[in-house]
């Protein structure tokens, strides 16, 4: 039976913004990672927030409205963050994506520290490789 911890299922190469980062630049991180929203970390590598693309979409409008770019990623990011550890399962994490509204988790170490990050997509792939080994058997 294969593993369900969060760490063999989470992107290792989640985006990372920083809280001085301008909107427009944390736009187009998330943008090119192809990621619906990341964790706001500071200097020390520690979880201090989450960018959510909505977040962002407000923001670029008034922004456009008002022809100003000058917010940064700590201005809006939400400051309450859901984030799980890696050694946590992806059977608990599936649960509590089924109550919570986040898409995306910060995944971290036991200082908080950011190690990576997982989404709903990637639990369904850990739930469906786990589906399918049981079927093998």
């Amino acid at each position: 039976m294969k593993s369900l911890k969060v760490a063999d299922y989470m992107n290792h190469r989640a985006v990372k913004l920083h809280v001085d980062m301008p909107v427009a630049e944390a736009v187009e991180s998330l943008l090119l990672s192809k990621q619906t929203g990341g964790p706001v970390i500071d200097d020390d590598n520690k979880v201090v927030g989450f960018l959510s693309e909505q977040d962002c979409l407000s923001q670029m409008i008034t922004s456009s409205y008002y022809r100003e770019q000058v917010c940064r990623v700590g201005e809006i990011m939400q400051r309450e963050v859901i984030s799980v550890k890696g050694y946590h399962s992806v059977l608990e994490l599936a649960q509590t994506m089924l109550r919570e509204k986040p898409k995306v988790y910060p995944v971290i170490d036991d200082n908080g520290c950011l190690i990576g990050a997982i989404n709903r997509s990637e639990v369904l792939n850990a739930i469906d490789v786990q589906l399918r080994s049981s079927y093998q058997s």
